[in-house]
């Protein structure tokens, strides 16, 4: 079950305690923000998108979308997320808890700089019903990103 590897990578850092479980989906940003009791703004959405070498995930905020031009122009490809089943196989946890811990190995993480708004943001740990609480810091470090990237838009 994927909670469980989002639990054990957590249980490494000695943060188990931190994880959240719901008794209700937490699988959208909707339903997220509404389980957690926050504006879906800072629910840190993982988006998944194909690449020549796999796949990559971006974490971004709720409430952002990717900007199919910022896309291109950073990552030198056309924005193309995966589907359910390459997000299962690829990244290793089920669609409504993508998440960056205890994902399959060598899948690059990107952060998005529509979450510096906020001083925390909630990131699913695996399932559709989860999350946690993390300090921008504590998210590059514990999602192991490679970079801060800017390929979102914010709503008007």
């Amino acid at each position: 079950m994927s909670i469980e590897k989002g639990r054990a990578y957590f249980r490494a850092l000695g943060i188990e305690d931190r994880v959240l479980e719901f008794d209700v989906s937490s699988a959208t940003v909707e339903l997220a923000a509404k389980a957690v009791g926050v504006e879906g703004a800072r629910i840190a959405k993982t988006l998944s998108f194909k690449t020549p070498e796999g796949c990559m995930l971006i974490l971004a905020a709720g409430d952002a979308r990717i900007d199919n031009h910022k896309f291109k122009e950073r990552f030198h490809m056309k924005a193309k997320m995966l589907t359910a089943d390459e997000v299962l196989e690829l990244v290793g946890h089920p669609v409504g808890g993508v998440c960056p811990f205890g994902c399959n190995e060598g899948v690059p993480v990107y952060l998005d700089d529509s979450l510096r708004r906020f001083e925390t943001v909630f990131p699913a740990v695996g399932s559709a019903n989860s999350a946690i609480e993390l300090n921008l810091d504590e998210l590059y470090r514990y999602s192991k990103a490679l970079d801060w990237v800017d390929v979102c838009k914010l709503p008007e």
